[in-house]
């Protein structure tokens, strides 16, 4: 973002994986190297997950820059276990860093442009949030991460909607990259490891997906309401869920003839359970 022009403010508590602890001295470090190759940037570690943080960080960009154009919803944790398993903070952490944590910015922002809008100034402004196909397509035992990732697409969807009169586009992008996360994430760690051979294009280095967030953030991109994956040189849209085949009678059904002709339609339970493990990475061997 800042090597495009952008001047950038950089929130990130510097947090553990599982959302534990707090190191702000790391947005301080990305705004150094900001700083160092030319840009502009402060550094936020407000939580993204409080009402008072998301306004905060809204305000910092309005107090260090005087506008607020670009918003990049981004921060996320895993505490990934089985579902018979999981914990009560396990799940409630979970949703509120990935789901609140992309509802608090937002509806912040959102409150700002709405108000320049309606002062007749011209807004064109952008949101990008961040999916998954753990949510998208499934993953076995990340219940609550996965759960938040597709309630993100649903809002990203639906801020559209609601944003676009004033002047405001939200997108999505679905990245597939070596981070924390997935290094740290059974039956991924193997995969997303760097190459070898340091010639060979290394499909999940993160820097490849940072294209796209530009793009979807310039002033003339026409994109809204629509949700990107990305991984290495490859990008493609994603369509939400969508009416598929179906059955009708003019009567109300019984069970015993929906047992006939919905077994027909939606075939055996095994076959889509393997078609979800083989979406992305195959399954997790966690307890």
């Amino acid at each position: 973002m800042a090597s495009e022009g952008a001047r950038v403010v950089v929130n990130d508590r510097g947090v553990a994986m599982d959302g534990q602890g707090q190191d702000s001295t790391l947005a301080a470090e990305v705004v150094a190297e900001i700083t160092a190759a030319g840009g502009e940037a402060v550094a936020n570690d407000d939580d993204v997950t409080s009402w008072d943080g998301g306004r905060r960080l809204v305000e910092t960009a309005l107090d260090h820059f005087g506008d607020l154009h670009v918003l990049v919803n981004n921060a996320g944790i895993l505490r990934d276990r089985a579902l018979v398993n999981m914990t009560e903070d396990e799940w409630d952490d979970v949703i509120a860093v990935h789901l609140k944590g992309h509802f608090v910015p937002t509806r912040h922002a959102a409150a700002y442009w709405r108000s320049q809008a309606k002062s007749g100034a011209v807004v064109t402004a952008s949101v990008v949030t961040t999916s998954s196909t753990s949510g998208l397509l499934g993953n076995p035992f990340q219940a609550n991460y996965g759960a938040a990732k597709a309630g993100i697409g649903g809002f990203t969807i639906i801020a559209a909607q609601e944003l676009g009169r004033y002047g405001v586009r939200v997108n999505c992008v679905v990245p597939a990259a070596r981070t924390r996360l997935t290094s740290a994430t059974e039956g991924l760690r193997d995969i997303v490891k760097e190459p070898s051979d340091g010639a060979r294009f290394d499909i999940w280095n993160p820097a490849n997906v940072s294209p796209v967030v530009g793009w979807l953030a310039t002033e003339h991109c026409p994109s809204t309401g629509k949700v990107f994956f990305v991984q290495g040189g490859e990008v493609r849209l994603m369509t939400p869920w969508a009416m598929g085949e179906g059955i009708e009678t003019p009567r109300r059904w019984t069970v015993d003839a929906l047992d006939d002709e919905l077994g027909k339609l939606v075939g055996s339970t095994g076959e889509y359970r393997a078609d979800l493990s083989d979406s992305f990475g195959g399954g997790l061997g966690l307890d």
